[in-house]
């Protein structure tokens, strides 16, 4: 009697990994494809050949050398998309700071406990954005941040003063911290986004985050023929390493459509640039679905692109690939601790793979579905946490070893926290968070499958569904619905009307609430925590 198959999986590539820093990575690209679009800021009519690109990074890396920045110090980064953003990412990678990326959408607490918790030294910053005036709250937290010695605005004499002295001293000195760093040492923390108490700090080294915006781009097949607009945020792994690195490692154009993301100007851009790889996460591109006058945007230079950072709605993924011309469009599955791609389907994989799947593990990496109580490697078709190891996996939180050992086991396996399935091919369903899982009166319910089900309504533009409390069965099912234009608001009644027959009665929502947008966090994924505590005080002011 033959033993079910585990659900383990390992991806064999016939390219190896690369052993090279970011800066020495960067440097052969502009050494093969110097005069190649490295760089286009559609919104300021700004553009950058490599050759160019390169000139403006060593220049502040320089600049930074003779400002007594060295290998290992924590340099902030604190501003939305820019072209400045990608000659800070490039420059510190270059002498060895660590880039500590901070959220744009951060309030002043928030600020300063990244800038204390990581020791920066000194920060780059935009003066505003939208209605936070990064400049005041950096003015106010400063005193009670030790270790900050220096606080550069963007386009300030401040900044140009950096870039004049880089330009101005010995090449000899970039060169010589650039040969002793090791592709091992630390390059970047990126804060992850808690539900509960203060973010962590992953820290991640140049062979994590260059090896994996590499293949990444290999799996969408990058030439230096590839243009990719980028509308994610650069302070994520999705805009930094799957967007930036993926390019740069590759010859391609980065194009950065508006500082923060808009429908309109996304779209803009893929026709004026004539793009030809286009990231975001569901929401966005459900926005620029929605777009009025989508129609008459020419995209037809849409190749490839990437859809991540929260489910991707089966619905969603096929107007893509119709309406937009992404035949070739992945989806990737991971977490910022694992740099962050573990997951990825293939352009060639079926629209049904490509759907209802996020894709089989990633080159050079391993994954597995276990059962989240005993550990042990569960049957492929069984549902368990997905679990990933190999080169991608972060050098731990910043100074908090206790929390990264219970994030990465002792084997170097990284716990995702994530429900998975694992078909006989190898590919991964996720099917939600371990702690979204919904139990009603004794049913393991997975929202992901209801919210699935939700997006085939004809009215539901988009949905999501929680648990809340409930006296009979313990939790009860709350759908929370996004309409579309002109279409009359959904009850409960009309739901179950739908539902009928369609799926189990235990599946069915109780509540419906109707919104116009979700909580979600700067990186696009939907909050589910607070979607919690907002249903707590409806379903009290419906007993009242």
């Amino acid at each position: 009697m033959s033993r079910a198959q585990k659900s383990y999986a390992s991806g064999a590539w016939d390219i190896p990994l690369l052993g090279d820093t970011i800066g020495d990575n960067f440097d052969r690209t502009v050494a093969t494809f110097p005069d190649n679009d490295a760089l286009v800021d559609v919104a300021g009519g700004r553009h950058w050949s490599y050759r160019a690109l390169a000139t403006e990074i060593d220049a502040l890396a320089s600049g930074l050398l003779a400002a007594g920045i060295g290998s290992g110090d924590r340099i902030g980064i604190w501003a939305p998309n820019c072209p400045e953003w990608v000659f800070v990412q490039y420059a510190t990678a270059k002498i060895g700071a660590v880039l500590v990326t901070i959220n744009p959408a951060y309030r002043a607490h928030e600020l300063e406990y990244v800038l204390r918790q990581a020791g920066i030294r000194m920060v780059f910053a935009a003066p505003a954005f939208k209605t936070s005036d990064y400049a005041a709250m950096l003015e106010e937290v400063g005193s009670g941040c030790p270790a900050l010695e220096r606080v550069v605005l963007l386009g300030s004499a401040d900044w140009s003063g950096l870039l004049s002295a880089g330009r101005a001293a010995d090449p000899a000195a970039l060169a010589d911290a650039q040969d002793r760093l090791s592709a091992d040492d630390p390059i970047n923390i990126q804060y992850t986004s808690g539900t509960t108490g203060f973010p962590k700090g992953a820290t991640l080294s140049h062979h994590n985050i260059l090896n994996n915006g590499f293949f990444v781009g290999e799996i969408c097949g990058y030439t230096d023929q590839d243009r990719v607009c980028i509308p994610v945020p650069f302070y994520h792994c999705f805009g930094m390493v799957m967007g930036n690195l993926a390019c740069t490692s590759h010859g391609a154009t980065m194009v950065i459509p508006a500082p923060a993301f808009d429908p309109a100007a996304t779209l803009a851009a893929v026709q004026a640039q004539r793009c030809t790889s286009l990231y975001g996460v569901p929401t966005m591109f459900i926005a620029e679905l929605a777009e009025p006058g989508f129609g008459d945007y020419r995209l037809s230079t849409l190749r490839t692109g990437i859809m991540a950072g929260s489910p991707c709605p089966a619905e969603v993924m096929k107007q893509v690939i119709e309406r937009m011309g992404m035949s070739e469009v992945t989806i990737c599955y991971g977490m910022t601790e694992t740099s962050p791609v573990s997951i990825q389907t293939r352009a060639d994989d079926s629209i049904d793979q490509r759907t209802a799947t996020v894709g089989r593990v990633g080159p050079h990496l391993e994954i597995k579905v276990i059962d989240p109580v005993s550990g042990r490697t569960l049957p492929r078709g069984e549902p368990g946490e997905v679990c990933t190891r190999g080169y991608s996996v972060m050098l731990g939180y910043w100074e908090e070893p206790e929390k990264t050992a219970e994030a990465v086991d002792a084997a170097r396996w990284m716990h995702t926290g994530d429900l998975g399935i694992m078909d006989d091919a190898g590919y991964v369903a996720i099917t939600g968070r371990i702690k979204d899982m919904v139990i009603r009166g004794g049913e393991n319910i997975y929202p992901r499958e209801i919210e699935e089900f939700l997006y085939t309504h004809p009215d539901i533009l988009d949905a999501q569904v929680i648990g809340v409390p409930d006296a009979h069965y313990g939790e009860e099912l709350m759908a929370w619905v996004r309409m579309r234009e002109g279409t009359p608001a959904l009850d409960a009644a009309a739901l179950r009307a739908f539902c009928e027959g369609r799926l189990a009665h235990y599946k069915v929502p109780r509540y419906v609430h109707v919104v116009d947008e979700f909580p979600m966090t700067v990186t696009g994924k939907v909050r589910k925590v607070e979607m919690r505590e907002r249903a707590l005080a409806l379903l009290e002011s419906m007993d009242e």
